[in-house]
């Protein structure tokens, strides 16, 4: 079902988010830049062709970092499928930090994974 998107992102969870742009940005050298979104403050940046975003939220261990599959569009099809097939949705699909849309679902062993669909791409195909 998902085999021609691509892992576009990998959402990192952090307490104190300036802490964590600093990090990623000055220590690792990575082009993260301090955004504001509609939710409020957060970070991303592009490392070739994955995205790394960094979200301030608390979490417990092993709920971050968020693998996130990259599509095209339809994204509320793929949503309707995964639910036809048992997948527990944890996140419906709703309005990501960039204005595009997401969702957030389980695997198996309650690993979290998320698809995300850019601004502006079509909902249903």
């Amino acid at each position: 079902m998902l085999k021609h998107c691509k892992v576009g992102a990998i959402v990192f969870f952090v307490s104190d988010l300036a802490r964590s742009v600093a990090f990623y940005r000055g220590t690792l050298g990575l082009p993260i830049e301090a955004l504001d979104g509609h939710d409020g403050p957060w970070a991303m940046g592009e490392v070739g062709e994955l995205v790394v975003v960094l979200i301030p939220r608390p979490a417990r261990a092993g709920e971050s970092p968020v693998v996130v599959f990259s599509l095209d569009g339809g994204i509320d099809d793929y949503a309707d499928a995964l639910a036809a097939k048992g997948v527990e949705i944890v996140v419906p699909v709703s309005e990501s930090p960039d204005g595009g849309l997401s969702m957030d679902f389980l695997d198996p062993d309650g690993n979290v994974l998320s698809l995300h669909q850019p601004p502006g791409a079509v909902r249903r195909t």
